[in-house]
């Protein structure tokens, strides 16, 4: 029997995060959106276990690219949900240690809204903005992952990822992604970051 991927529930109701993002935006992106990343990936880990069982061959090419697309899109919108939260008990400036690394990479927190804002309006087609940290360096980067998967650098774990595809917000925004990126900002967990970046500082690999 293959293990699957399921669709995570959100951590808060769909109207949680208006008015910045509405509840009918929010739940196309989960429920359709989301749900059909988890659906093609479980689809193709089928198929390939299938073709191992009876010993037949399928397009490893197409197969590795297209589950590599449909897990990482999985992945990002996993931690994307979670980057989020009611902009009553969210938003606002960061506190705690990524506060810190962000004063030390960027050198203030309004230098690196500036410069996480425009890598997220500039990003190409479908993409993301997305903050990682480096180990090698100790210190922090942005990012554009085009798609899903490309531009991922392994080793280097994401802390903040901002879905910039326009499927994430043209209920609401239409083709203003700059109104959707500023927006964003208000509903920002920080806590959920601080996390990740701990668990990642402590981790030994």
């Amino acid at each position: 029997m293959v293990k699957l991927y399921e669709l995570p529930e959100l951590p808060y109701s769909y109207d949680a995060l208006e008015p910045h993002i509405s509840k009918e935006q929010l739940q196309i992106h989960h429920d359709k959106h989301h749900q059909a990343y988890v659906d093609a990936a479980n689809g193709i880990l089928k198929m390939m276990a299938e073709a191992r069982d009876k010993g037949t061959d399928f397009d490893i090419k197409a197969k590795a690219k297209e589950l590599s697309f449909n897990v990482s899109g999985h992945q990002l919108h996993k931690l994307f949900w979670n980057n989020m939260g009611p902009a009553s008990e969210y938003g606002g400036e960061p506190t705690g240690k990524i506060a810190e690394y962000i004063d030390k990479t960027f050198g203030s927190f309004e230098r690196f809204k500036k410069e996480f804002s425009q890598t997220a309006i500039t990003t190409e087609g479908s993409g993301w903005a997305v903050l990682v940290m480096c180990k090698n360096t100790d210190r922090l980067f942005i990012l554009q992952y085009e798609k899903h998967n490309v531009n991922l650098v392994p080793r280097w774990t994401p802390l903040l990822v901002l879905d910039v595809w326009e499927h994430a917000y043209y209920l609401d925004y239409k083709n203003v992604r700059p109104d959707f990126v500023e927006a964003f900002w208000n509903i920002i967990n920080w806590d959920e970051v601080n996390k990740r970046l701990e668990g990642w500082l402590n981790c030994k690999i």
